[in-house]
């Protein structure tokens, strides 16, 4: 082989070799560009994916918030006349449940699917604003029949302050006519005598005690027959028995002695009833009361001495 063969031999091989080399630069230049454009696509999902589920997060705490904002004026829901709003809001919540659950188990976001949860959250909160227009209508109305019933109480009140004083009124007017009516007692005297009718001055010795009085002129009281029951009370505390027994104030009280007269209005005067003593009497204070028609007339105290 002459030197200028293997001068030709050798420079095809050296091409050949730079040719190879140059395809395989070129293959992989095209393999990394290759690899970049898929990494490039696969952040661009993540991103979009992120994006999405970011979205979705943001929805959801916007329906829990609707759903605290309801509970609020759920127990207000019945009183308000509008049934299809609840009927509604109840269809969309459904719905809105459904996609985050749908979304919640999908490994991969739709953004069809966060459009028809956005829209869903939108319908919501346009019912919700609804209920509050109501509710906020019905807080106002309600105000004013609590204005109303206060101004009715308080007339009510005035009312019955003015009846309660008119009653009033009526039961010191009874009082009075019934204390009118009431037979009046003057000069009331206790005495105590001897065995002759005449006074004895030692209490210890007396046969007989006398209870002296008068009744004046009361045109006011029902003429008729009067019984007048007579309680003289020893310092001991005891009545002196012997009358019959009376009521009084709804209680039975016994009486030393009882006496009937008949009173025309005009004054009776110098009214005597006596009692037998019939008991040891000692010095000291004496108490006399004169009772009739349920009240008593007269309670006076006497100092009786031995």
């Amino acid at each position: 082989m002459t030197e200028q063969s293997k001068k030709s031999k050798g420079m095809l091989i050296a091409l050949i070799v730079m040719g190879v080399l140059l395809v395989g630069a070129v293959l992989a230049m095209i393999l990394v560009s290759t690899s970049k454009t898929k990494q490039l696509d696969e952040a661009k999902n993540l991103n979009e994916q992120l994006q999405l589920t970011n979205e979705q997060l943001q929805l959801a705490n916007e329906y829990q918030a609707l759903n605290l904002e309801f509970q609020q004026y759920e127990n207000q829901t019945q009183m308000l006349a509008n049934d299809s709003l609840n009927i509604k809001y109840n269809a969309a919540k459904q719905k809105v449940e459904k996609l985050l659950q749908e979304l919640n188990n999908e490994k991969t976001k739709s953004a069809k699917r966060i459009k028809e949860l956005e829209g869903e959250i939108s319908t919501l909160k346009g019912i919700m604003r609804h209920y509050v227009a109501q509710i906020d209508s019905l807080g106002k109305e309600n105000a004013g029949l609590r204005a109303e019933n206060e101004q009715i109480k308080t007339q009510n009140q005035q009312l019955s302050t003015q009846v309660a004083s008119v009653s009033q009124q009526n039961e010191r007017l009874n009082e009075r006519m019934t204390l009118a009516e009431k037979l009046n007692v003057t000069g009331v005297k206790l005495t105590s005598l001897k065995k002759n009718g005449k006074e004895e001055k030692n209490i210890t010795k007396a046969k007989q005690l006398m209870v002296t009085f008068t009744i004046p002129q009361n045109n006011s009281t029902p003429v008729g027959m009067k019984k007048i029951y007579l309680r003289i009370v020893n310092p001991e505390g005891d009545v002196l028995s012997g009358g019959p027994s009376f009521t009084f104030e709804g209680a039975t009280l016994s009486s030393t002695a009882m006496k009937a007269i008949e009173y025309q209005g005009e004054e009776v005067s110098s009214i005597k009833i006596y009692w037998d003593v019939n008991t040891t009497l000692n010095p000291g204070e004496y108490t006399v009361e004169l009772f009739c028609d349920n009240y008593r007339l007269a309670s006076r105290r006497f100092t009786m001495k031995k």
